[in-house]
């Protein structure tokens, strides 16, 4: 069995009932794919990367995959006048509807509105630990088992595994989500947002909107049967 986690984005008390669900139901040595956006949005993006970069550490069975919204922050310490150009237009990191300055606000980094970026840079590179921006950047961006493929976001259609994008691992919709085609293995998935984890057949999405106040979705599979863990039990999820 495996355990998939959907995108956190900052919310450590979510991320904290869905570790109890799943090990109420398959033990402290689950095998646990996050799907990943560890940070933004949420108030406690710090305490989420320390609790996934901890539990790797100890030698826990946890893949943690790389979000889009994870790189924001590598890329903010490394150039803060970047903008990933996948980004909506007229939206920048720190947009509320983003959610950077949650981000470096869990890190203790004074995002008051007249503070000039160079300086909000500076203290992020000198509170930030490097140690955080190494693992992010060191996160895969593919996890694959005999029946499962897990990606932050999707895949490219017609594109082997072994060819596929990072950009499009982390940032595709609407091309991967209008293909009907079976993968041969079941797709698993986050980054958009629903109002609650919906199986489509041939993809999973386990993004249900923890990231704007909705519950995180913590789900497991036997082969391709799907259940989304509940303080009930299992709920299966079909499509």
């Amino acid at each position: 069995m495996l355990y998939c986690v959907g995108d956190i984005h900052g919310h450590k008390d979510q991320l904290d009932i869905a570790l109890e669900r799943i090990e109420a139901d398959g033990g402290p040595m689950a095998s646990v794919v996050f799907l990943g956006d560890y940070i933004d949005r949420g108030p406690e993006s710090r305490s989420v990367v320390q609790t996934l970069f901890d539990g790797i550490a100890e030698g826990r069975d946890w893949v943690a995959l790389k979000g889009n919204h994870d790189r924001y922050l590598v890329d903010f310490i490394a150039d803060p006048t970047y903008r990933d150009p996948k980004m909506r237009a007229g939206y920048t990191w720190f947009d509320q509807r983003i959610g950077g300055n949650a981000t470096l606000a869990s890190y203790g980094v004074d995002m008051s509105n007249s503070r000039p970026l160079e300086d909000i840079h500076a203290e992020a590179c000198a509170k930030v630990p490097e140690a955080h921006i190494a693992f992010i950047k060191g996160l895969p961006t593919l996890h694959v088992t005999e029946d499962l493929i897990c990606a932050h976001a999707g895949l490219r259609p017609g594109v082997a595994l072994d060819n596929q994008d990072e950009e499009d691992l982390l940032w595709i919709r609407e091309e991967f989500h209008d293909d009907p085609r079976d993968y041969g293995r079941l797709v698993v998935h986050g980054h958009t947002a629903l109002e609650a984890p919906q199986h489509f057949g041939n993809r999973v999405d386990l993004d249900g909107g923890a990231g704007f106040g909705r519950p995180l979705t913590a789900a497991v599979f036997d082969g391709r049967d799907c259940w989304v863990l509940t303080d009930a039990g299992r709920e299966p999820l079909t499509p």
